[in-house]
């Protein structure tokens, strides 16, 4: 009888799904859509421009339904730390409204149209904490009165993607730390100063920085995709945050480089302007409670093996 059970099991856990991605030709977007075609299930992707395997979200809007699909996932999101921008009154109306107005069609299609996944996955950021370096934070957390920039955003995010109580699809909600990894992101950015020995300590060093190898938020999407017992908020951060020194000497061991250099604060606000500097100065140190329970499993829990096997990648 017990084998007969993993044989059902077995079984459920090799369907194919088709899976609706918004934002799915960014960094996490990208490596979501490899692994889970890797895996059997079909992908298409929602993006501003057509092409093989994507739908346009003009497109959406004018059908007023979903195409097929067994989940939605939005990943879509203005990078927050695009140093190529002005922190400007644009450049925050685009960073709300790539979240938050892409949230509310797929709610709306979802709620209304024809069509309707069996799971809704919305990736927000572990910005909703309040930044702190002492504290812990998990998913019981409840944010009463959002202060600041971030926490104002992930709010509004977060309830951008609420969908109502008489909707029978089961959500997921992923708060993403800093994804860590070779070809996108704080990496992509930091990689030829840190092996040019040039890298060290950004600001006092004692920020807390709840991070995640690419690998493994991706793979907690996955799992959240496949696994029908996972619902609710799930923490997209490793069971262990560290500080910014400790990043650092991390980062400068996995290279073999020097990191005596650091950056102080002044140079930060003069670099990336007075309002988005607090995103690199200031952290917070988050817990996945909620991931950890639901039965997922780490491949990188520690910094030191997180960032050999990046910077080896």
């Amino acid at each position: 009888m017990f084998s007969l059970y993993l044989t059902v099991i077995s079984f459920k856990n090799k369907t194919k799904m088709k899976i609706l991605i918004g934002g799915g030709t960014g960094f996490i977007g990208r490596h979501l859509t490899k692994t889970l075609k890797s895996h059997g299930h079909s992908v298409e992707v929602i993006s501003r421009t057509s092409g093989p395997g994507r739908i346009t979200w003009d497109k959406l809007k004018a059908d007023k339904t979903l195409p097929e699909c067994d989940a939605v996932v939005n990943l879509s999101g203005e990078y927050v730390l695009n140093v190529m921008r002005r922190w400007n009154d644009a450049y925050k109306s685009d960073v709300r409204s790539s979240r938050i107005e892409t949230n509310k069609l797929l709610v709306k299609l979802m709620t209304e149209g024809k069509t309707q996944p069996k799971v809704w996955i919305a990736g927000t950021a572990e910005g909703y904490y309040p930044r702190s370096n002492t504290k812990e934070f998990n998913e019981d957390y409840h944010l009463d009165l959002p202060k600041g920039y971030m926490q104002n955003l992930c709010a509004d995010w977060e309830q951008s993607a609420m969908l109502p109580e008489s909707i029978n699809i089961r959500q997921c909600t992923v708060r993403t730390g800093v994804v860590l990894g070779r070809d996108g992101g704080l990496i992509q950015q930091s990689y030829w100063p840190f092996y040019f020995g040039l890298g060290g300590v950004i600001g006092s060093g004692n920020q807390y920085i709840s991070w995640i190898h690419i690998n493994d938020i991706i793979n907690i999407f996955k799992y959240a995709i496949e696994n029908e017992h996972v619902e609710g908020i799930l923490n997209g951060t490793s069971p262990n945050p560290c500080s910014m020194t400790e990043f650092t000497k991390a980062y400068g061991s996995a290279l073999n480089r020097p990191t005596i250099f650091p950056v102080p604060e002044f140079l930060i606000n003069f670099g990336v302007g007075s309002d988005r500097a607090p995103f690199m100065l200031e952290g917070s140190k988050v817990i996945p409670q909620n991931t950890l329970k639901v039965g997922y499993k780490y491949e990188f829990e520690n910094i030191e093996d997180a960032m050999t096997n990046i910077v080896n990648s």
